[in-house]
């Protein structure tokens, strides 16, 4: 079962399955290539001599080294950070091998607000912070595609999280009152 299905209620379904914005690893392939070119030139500089061999793989070692650190570590954050809005909650996970997460029920989000500088707008990303009931506090979304359009979503979602639930409990009251010979209590 695919990420995030495993997550859902019954009843939930995804409404958008968000990573950071894609410019985020716009550095590690700067990295990437820099790094590349740069092993590249340096082993192929090397004089001929007793040392090359072991020159070659101490660029090597170090190139591997950086391409971790710099490429791979933040290319698995950006995979590994998931923001999910569902028909009744919001999640958020983030972290390669330790994780960390948290959900927020649609019913008890208050205020979605979204921030965008003009590199921002350029590139149509931005800040969420989401505020909801309880001691948690802000929750801030930091890059996150198409900020504006989430937050109208989220929006859009709490209102109908709201009227699905009124609903419900119409519909409650409703097979109560039913079950008690049809009369209401006074």
């Amino acid at each position: 079962m695919p990420y995030p299905d495993k997550l859902l209620a019954e009843d939930e379904e995804v409404a958008r399955h968000l990573h950071p914005h894609w410019l985020t690893l716009f550095w590690p392939v700067v990295w990437l290539l820099v790094v590349i070119g740069g092993a590249s030139f340096g082993m192929a500089a090397i004089p001929a001599g007793r040392q090359q061999g072991l020159v070659r793989m101490l660029i090597l070692a170090l190139a591997v080294v950086l391409l971790i650190v710099f490429v791979l570590v933040p290319l698995l954050k950006w995979r590994t950070t998931h923001y999910v809005i569902t028909t009744h909650r919001l999640l958020f996970r983030e972290g390669i091998m330790a994780r960390r997460g948290r959900d927020i029920g649609l019913s008890r989000i208050t205020d979605v607000s979204y921030r965008q500088s003009l590199w921002d707008r350029i590139i149509n990303s931005g800040t969420l912070t989401i505020e909801s009931a309880g001691d948690s506090g802000a929750t801030v979304l930091r890059q996150i595609p198409d900020s504006e359009g989430v937050q109208q979503l989220l929006n859009y979602m709490v209102e109908e999280d709201a009227d699905r639930r009124a609903q419900e409990s119409a519909g409650y009251v409703g097979d109560y009152y039913s079950g008690h010979q049809g009369t209401a209590p006074q």
